[in-house]
């Protein structure tokens, strides 16, 4: 008798999904590569925060800009294509500020510039992968396959690729770390190619409207569908609010924390590294299992219970503990995502789940520097205690107050995930042109 895989990996069954894998595994390598390459080149060529905050901000506008596009983008062309073209024009505008960079003819405008261009053709990524997974796999997998990808990215692009980075610049120069990310890029557009080509997963009525006013349209029918979806829209409401109380505190407000402890930056990185580990035994344990039961009450709950840890840095507590609350933290939040990714793909009809995917990118990208902005104003407004204990607190009552409204409970009673063999067909809204 064959042995039986774990339920964690047995989205590696299957052929396409294991190109799938290894183009997000070359691919977050690589993103980890970047991320303190760019920093460290800046620091190279003698700037400083403001030089390094422009290259960086580049990025998350960029993807700002293209994410609700990806989204319809997803909806109307195969997403294999979509894929490919984001790699082949991250390695290439990578390479070119790696050669700059290697030959002494780099500049910090340049990196300003890649850097947008690479957050543009990211924001085109996380559409395109969310709407391609469920054709590859069997629903059954889909929450395995999202547990594996949490998995990946604190291990990868949070550890890996930045400790690879490290070596790099050590050894030579941040060039030669930007033209190992060119390269992974490279690497992640030959896995790419491997993948199979998959059809769209709607149909098209001709309206006779121009392409610009088709995709808008596009985007438009994504909106309606969410307003339309109480569970789709409490769950996002909720999001944008805990995200932006919860996010600025632990990103900006954390490192003075554990300064008033005696602590630096090696204390933050125990922190945030403990975080990083909790996101990956998070994701590998609920992966593990099958979607629970009460997924919507769950899934809320560990993103609310989850901030209740951001308390302890406002407490003074001492550096170990606050480890401990990363740690936890990472493992609540990453957990509810892994749920989160699969009830997407399960409940969101295929026609949609690229606008709707794209919807839920956004609010991330919207909110987070808004919290980061806010975060330490607000400190100095309230003082540093009162701010980790409203961000640590008001998550848990907001959750149950998404959950009570939206009638969750009822919803997910109504709509199960955790049988058998479910009837997979999504709930379909009627919605207007």
């Amino acid at each position: 008798m064959a042995r039986q895989l774990p339920r964690a990996v047995t989205p590696l069954r299957h052929a396409s999904y294991r190109w799938l894998f290894g183009t997000l595994l070359v691919s977050m390598l690589g993103a980890g590569l970047l991320i303190v390459a760019l920093v460290w080149q800046v620091v190279a060529l003698d700037g400083g925060p403001t030089e390094l905050s422009a290259v960086t901000s580049a990025s998350a506008v960029g993807m700002l800009v293209t994410t609700l596009l990806g989204g319809a983008l997803a909806d109307r062309i195969p997403q294999k294509r979509i894929l490919l073209g984001v790699e082949l024009v991250q390695g290439v505008s990578i390479g070119v500020i790696a050669i700059l960079s290697m030959t002494g003819l780099l500049e910090i405008w340049h990196l300003s510039v890649v850097s947008l261009i690479t957050g543009l053709a990211a924001g085109l990524y996380y559409p395109a992968y969310s709407a391609l997974l469920p054709s590859l796999i069997p629903p059954e997998d889909l929450l395995a396959a999202n547990g594996l990808e949490g998995v990946l990215r604190p291990t990868l692009a949070q550890a890996a690729g930045p400790a690879l980075a490290g070596v790099l610049i050590a050894v030579s120069s941040p060039g030669l770390a930007l033209l190992a990310a060119a390269v992974a890029a490279f690497g992640a557009a030959l896995l790419v190619v491997g993948l199979p080509s998959t059809p769209v997963r709607r149909e098209f009525v001709d309206t006779g409207q121009n392409p610009v006013a088709a995709v808008l349209a596009d985007v438009r029918e994504g909106f309606v569908y969410m307003i339309r979806t109480p569970w789709l829209l409490a769950t996002l409401l909720y999001a944008s609010v805990m995200i932006l109380v919860m996010m600025g505190p632990f990103e900006v407000l954390v490192p003075f924390a554990i300064k008033d402890t005696g602590g630096g930056p090696r204390e933050h990185a125990f922190v945030l590294a403990a975080f990083g580990i909790g996101g990956a035994i998070g994701s590998l344990t609920v992966a593990s299992f099958r979607l629970p039961r009460r997924y919507l009450t769950i899934m809320n709950l560990l993103w609310g219970v989850g901030c209740i840890p951001l308390v302890v840095y406002g407490l003074g507590a001492q550096v170990w503990l606050m480890v401990v609350a990363g740690f936890v933290m990472g493992a609540m939040f990453n957990g509810g995502m892994v749920i989160w990714g699969t009830l997407l793909q399960r409940r969101v009809p295929p026609a949609l789940l690229g606008r709707v995917s794209s919807l839920d990118f956004f609010v991330s990208l919207s909110f987070m520097p808004i919290s980061m902005a806010l975060a330490g104003p607000v400190s100095e407004l309230i003082g540093l205690r009162a701010t980790f204990l409203i961000a640590g607190l008001a998550p848990t009552v907001l959750a149950v107050v998404a959950i009570v409204a939206a009638r969750l409970p009822a919803d997910e009673i109504a709509h199960p995930l955790d049988l058998a063999h479910p009837d997979e067909s999504p709930e379909l809204a009627p919605v207007e042109h």
